[in-house]
């Protein structure tokens, strides 16, 4: 990593068999069989019933100057943009800083409150993080997920950190971290365990 320049990091939640969302995914019930009511209350439990206790990972969460995701994340839109959407998060997303989300159907830049504006990157994962690089500057890029997103940017060797937050549960099926990856040289740099979750942060050194 050149001197001055951010780090390529992931933040991403999964059951302890590597699942970040279960089958049969909706707009109602956006990560599927989850163990719960499909809003991933179970999965994200640390983020929401604890988060004093787990106030030092929410903020690195944060911290990022830039953000990417794909188009599954962001929302449940498929195919060309028929319908207004803006995202999960509101009118005041969570990000306060560019977001690059990964998408097929090209749309114009979207400006919401808070300092947060999704831009929609048509040519693929690597001109998503050019653009990104060129806002944060030397603060960090984060690949915020879904796992697709994450597996693509790790296969291709973008990714610098990996900072898992492993919940207590088994999803048995859906959308798993490392499908499709081939085999990873990580190197552990920080581990904890609240009541919750368990957060693992790796170097991906190769």
């Amino acid at each position: 990593m050149t001197q001055g320049v951010g780090k390529v990091v992931c933040d991403l939640t999964i059951s302890v068999d590597g699942y970040s969302a279960g089958l049969d995914q909706t707009e109602e019930r956006p990560f599927g069989d989850d163990g719960g009511d499909g809003t991933g209350e179970k999965l994200h439990a640390w983020m929401f019933d604890t988060p004093e206790e787990n106030r030092a990972e929410l903020d690195r969460l944060a911290a990022a100057k830039a953000f990417i995701m794909g188009r599954n994340m962001f929302g449940p839109v498929r195919g060309a943009w028929d319908r207004p959407w803006n995202g999960w998060w509101g009118e005041n997303p969570p990000f306060h800083a560019p977001v690059f989300v990964l998408t097929h159907h090209a749309r114009e830049p979207q400006p919401m409150d808070g300092g947060t504006t999704y831009h929609f990157v048509t040519d693929g994962i690597e001109s998503a993080l050019a653009q990104a690089r060129a806002v944060a500057g030397d603060g960090d890029v984060a690949v915020q997920g879904g796992a697709t997103t994450i597996n693509q940017y790790l296969a291709s060797g973008l990714i610098e950190e990996l900072r898992l937050h492993i919940a207590p549960l088994t999803l048995g099926a859906g959308t798993r971290l490392f499908e499709g990856v081939p085999p990873l040289k990580l190197e552990q740099i920080a581990s904890r365990a609240a009541s919750q979750v368990t957060h693992v942060t790796y170097r991906v050194l190769s």
